[in-house]
């Protein structure tokens, strides 16, 4: 490339508004449907484990923790976002949320636990 060619080409593009936003100072609007961090309704779940059956990388697992309750262990690590188990849930007790900064240097900080109050956590909100 000659030098005249490559000055103009940088001229050119030197006074174009980048393409990046300064993340995280900025952020993007995400769209309606965006699949972000799962999101587990206890009260809407009814234990059929349609999910759990449907999920392709074994992400979830759903356990009973008392007569109609239920809670979900969601390994985000796993999960490849696919909706499959939003889908299949008949009663849409999972959803996704706009929630993307997801990076930990610690693996385990991954596997999240969304389920029905405790007896401990339902004293510490009455308190």
């Amino acid at each position: 490339m000659r030098p005249g060619k490559m000055l103009r080409e940088v001229l050119r593009t030197g006074m174009k508004k980048p393409v990046t936003i300064m993340y995280p100072k900025e952020k993007l609007e995400l769209p309606e449907h965006y699949r972000g961090k799962l999101k587990f309704h206890p009260e809407k779940c009814i234990g059929c484990k349609l999910c759990m059956k449907d999920c392709p990388t074994n992400a979830i697992t759903i356990n009973q923790v008392g007569e109609k309750q239920f809670e979900a262990a969601i390994d985000l690590g796993k999960c490849i976002y696919c909706a499959q188990c939003v889908d299949s849930c008949l009663k849409k007790a999972l959803e996704y949320t706009k929630e993307v900064e997801l990076a930990q240097l610690d693996p385990q900080k991954l596997k999240v636990v969304f389920g029905a109050e405790t007896k401990s956590d339902a004293k510490k909100t009455s308190s």
